[in-house]
């Protein structure tokens, strides 16, 4: 099999390496992680070489790279297509591709409100005005899928695309403690408690504690 290197940021920080590595453990595709260090000043030249956007993750499986967190899991879908990434179903999988497309694009004023840190836990925080229907919209999403396919994940038994995107939402939640009925905090708890997601978050917590941040939501 072709060696595969994922480039990544901070795990304390970084929503879209999340998403990217969940999506790697995912299809089953053994990476080598290569961190680009936070705390140093080059780190966004570096990053400008890595990859032309600017953003992490950066999959290099061997002489293809791909950056851009749903290329990557086109990519993923196309080469492993027996990880089932994508639901079987084809409106499912529209369905699937819809929600994790509004995830990529959207969602602005949610993810500046509400930045991922794993570390951090707010008892109560006010959200600010133009990041609450961001908040609804996501709950909205969650109650659609959850109620059209069952759970415990977004679309049925095994997690998708979808929950690799929509995990880092579930740590901000649990953060800045957002109230989810029991309907989505079971489906937090679900993503939260996944193995994936405990695996990086032990990391992430032994991570420094500052790193110079970049300019975009990494």
């Amino acid at each position: 099999m072709s060696k595969a290197t994922l480039t990544i940021s901070s795990k304390n920080y970084s929503s879209w390496s999340l998403r990217g590595w969940l999506l790697c453990r995912m299809a089953g595709l053994d990476v080598t992680e290569e961190p680009v260090d936070m705390t140093e000043a080059s780190a966004r030249q570096e990053l400008l070489l890595l990859t032309p956007s600017v953003l992490v993750p950066r999959l290099t499986h061997g002489d293809v790279a791909v950056w851009d967190t749903l290329a990557i899991a086109e990519y993923l879908h196309e080469t492993f297509p027996k990880a089932g990434l994508y639901p079987a179903d084809v409106a499912a999988r529209a369905l699937c591709r819809a929600v994790s497309g509004e995830m990529h694009s959207g969602f602005y004023n949610l993810r500046s409100a509400l930045p991922m840190n794993l570390r951090a836990r707010h008892d109560r925080f006010r959200i600010f005005s133009g990041a609450r229907p961001d908040v609804e919209r996501v709950k909205a999403i969650w109650h659609d899928c959850l109620d059209r396919f069952g759970g415990p994940f977004l679309f049925g038994a095994r997690p998708s695309v979808a929950d690799a995107m929509y995990a880092p939402v579930c740590t901000r939640f649990r953060t800045y403690a957002v109230p989810l009925d029991p309907a989505l905090q079971a489906y937090a708890d679900t993503i939260l408690t996944w193995p994936p997601m405990l695996d990086w978050t032990r990391a992430a917590l032994a991570e420094p504690e500052e790193i110079v941040e970049l300019e975009v939501e990494f």
